[in-house]
């Protein structure tokens, strides 16, 4: 069964570090642009970051620019989000997202993916 699984979320304090990883099942998803969206409690899911399946382009959601870095590495079929500088308003459940069709650039913009996993919750406190 071709799946996502994401690990890494915990509590940390505001201006604090976390490390999302997400873990693919195939090794078809080398392939795939790959994604991180976000939900907050009441709130609709928002984009994140996106990787092409090279790791060469990269886009990040205006809100996190600058303090947050997508990576992926291809051999462990594994992609990253590393959270610095983090803020009270990143506290959200966080998602991978994968399709073999949809670019990097247009995952921002997409909610049609082929491939989501379940989630895990990132929270920031004051």
């Amino acid at each position: 069964q071709v799946r996502l699984v994401e690990s890494g979320g915990g509590l940390v304090q505001a201006g604090g570090s976390l490390r999302l990883s997400c873990a693919a099942s195939e090794r078809s998803f080398r392939t795939y642009a790959m994604g991180w969206f976000r939900q907050a409690p009441g709130k609709e899911r928002e984009f994140v970051a996106a990787i092409d399946w090279s790791g060469g382009s990269r886009y990040y959601a205006d809100p996190v620019q600058g303090r947050f870095t997508i990576s992926r590495d291809n051999a462990k079929i594994m992609m990253y989000l590393q959270m610095d500088s983090l803020k009270p308003e990143d506290t959200a459940v966080y998602y991978c997202t994968a399709d073999p069709m949809i670019t990097a650039q247009a995952i921002g913009t997409s909610r049609s993916m082929d491939y989501w996993g379940k989630g895990t919750l990132v929270t920031v406190s004051s």
